[in-house]
């Protein structure tokens, strides 16, 4: 380093110029003994001037006019903001000899050792600059051959394509009742997104649920909540804001429907590993030895493959949790209390079950308010609850829908008349807000809370009325779908 510097230095000796001086007075200063130290500028105009190997630390004059032109050469150095003001000195012609010893002095001292010494570190800094400005034109240079090589920015790693085969019956109903599964035979490592089939989409009336998750660690991935009217017929590309990373893990893929409407998810060629085929609570011939069709794709997250219509962005992501969702059964829909609020008892049932559907009817009525509960409806660790809601009836008036979840064994109808009265829930209680419905096209009553429940809620369907008139207000409720997540560490407990 030192050998670097006292080089430096000496270079700096033999070729930096410290003092600057205008051309008009070169005759005064050739013969004092100090010309190789000085820097001429050219007078007049200078629009190729240059102050190259030059760090002035003084400028001298002899004359008025070089003064003047000296004062207007060095204003170009005050754009740099490291180079302090450079001070002018009028000397005297006559006495250059005296005033040349000073300045031989000032420059070999110590002030310009010190100035010789930033000059070169400002040389270094230079050629520091210039790598630097050489190693990203290299790395553009590789990064451009990197994507000369593989300009398609995601590519497709494994795909089942759909297959339909006479004797389908159509899985809809099951994944609305239930749901499908399906293993993904490739590692998780660097898997950008998943592409699903659908052989017909509804234009509303529902809403299609992705989960994606690891199945050593049952670690949640990621959840897409889709309104049928987003998704079309065809491939849909369902995207990751990041890449699965760390250790290669096996992926599962969870598919189901909520709402009225069924949606026409495709299946794949049929295969011979059992392990891959698709998956379900529920029997259903047409899983017998056959996937889902899907494709996975692995490469830059975020970024729409080429030929994909569409692209969706996960609406949760759920790293470090574990999501399980699961449908209320029949056997708990159809234990459904009646807790109305109301000052005129009607002639006929406003809450009932209906099993062939499994769903829940909730008439409002002129006054009041119209509320079913289903005890102990909700387990401990539930994080958001979702339905479909319609008025089952073409002349049907419209009516307003919510649902209102409160401690396990607390009174019901209290509840309902506390909300009927003050229009607000107790603090132990949670409440989605009111819903209009109408009989045009079902609607999707997405409730997510703040905090998982830490124990188990009744649930309360309640309903009032929008207008003066309820007549065939038949209010159906159908499609609950609970969906509880816990943490890595409470999970390993159980």
């Amino acid at each position: 380093m030192q050998g670097l510097v006292s080089s430096g230095v000496r270079y700096s000796q033999a070729k930096r110029k410290l003092v600057l001086a205008s051309d008009h007075d070169r005759a005064s200063v050739q013969g004092s003994g100090i010309e190789h130290l000085v820097h001429f500028l050219p007078a007049g105009d200078r629009p190729d001037a240059t102050l190259e190997n030059v760090f002035p630390l003084i400028g001298l004059a002899f004359s008025r006019e070089g003064e003047a032109d000296l004062a207007d050469g060095i204003v170009a150095l005050r754009a740099l903001g490291t180079v302090p003001e450079i001070p002018i000195k009028r000397l005297s012609a006559e006495a250059v000899s005296e005033s040349a010893g000073l300045i031989q002095a000032l420059v070999d001292g110590g002030v310009g050792r010190l100035a010789r010494f930033s000059s070169a570190i400002t040389s270094e800094l230079a050629l520091l600059r210039r790598e630097r400005e050489t190693l990203l034109e290299n790395y553009r240079a590789l990064e451009d051959a990197f994507q000369a090589r593989n300009w398609e920015p995601v590519a497709e790693v494994f795909a089942h394509d759909p297959y339909v085969d006479p004797k389908d019956e159509g899985i809809g109903h099951l994944i609305a009742n239930a749901f499908v599964e399906q293993l993904l035979p490739v590692s998780s490592h660097g898997v950008a997104g998943i592409a699903l089939h659908f052989n017909s989409v509804p234009r509303d009336g529902g809403e299609l649920v992705v989960v994606l998750s690891y199945v050593e660690s049952g670690e949640g991935v990621a959840e897409w909540a889709v309104p049928f009217s987003q998704l079309v017929p065809g491939w849909n590309f369902f995207a990751l804001p990041r890449t699965c990373g760390g250790g290669a893990k096996t992926l599962r893929l969870r598919v189901s429907t909520t709402g009225s409407e069924t949606i026409g998810l495709s299946l794949g060629y049929p295969i011979a590993s059992e392990h891959y085929t698709a998956r379900s609570e529920t029997r259903h011939a047409d899983l017998d030895l056959r996937p889902l069709a899907f494709r996975v794709y692995t490469g830059l997250p975020g970024v729409k493959p080429t030929r994909m219509p569409n692209m969706i962005a996960p609406t949760a992501l759920l790293d470090g949790h574990f999501i399980e969702d699961y449908r209320l059964s029949v056997d708990l829909l159809s234990q459904i209390v009646d807790v109305s609020v109301t000052p005129v008892v009607p002639e006929f049932q406003t809450v009932r079950f209906l099993e062939h559907e499994h769903a829940v009817v909730c008439h409002p009525l002129a006054n009041g308010v119209s509320a079913g509960a289903v005890g102990r409806a909700v387990e401990p660790g539930t994080i958001s609850f979702s339905a479909s809601a319609v008025v089952d009836h073409p002349k049907g008036a419209p009516a307003a829908v919510s649902f209102l979840l409160a401690p396990a064994g607390s009174n019901a109808r209290s509840e309902v008349a506390e909300l009927a009265r003050k229009g607000v829930v107790k603090p132990s209680a949670f409440f989605s807000g009111w819903r209009e419905v109408t009989n045009e096209q079902p609607i999707n009553i997405n409730f997510q809370l703040d905090e998982p429940v830490r124990h188990p809620m009744d649930l309360m369907i309640l309903s009032r009325a929008v207008t003066d008139s309820v007549d065939f207000s038949w209010l159906k409720v159908s499609g609950f779908r609970m969906v509880k997540q816990s943490g890595g560490a409470s999970h390993a407990q159980q």
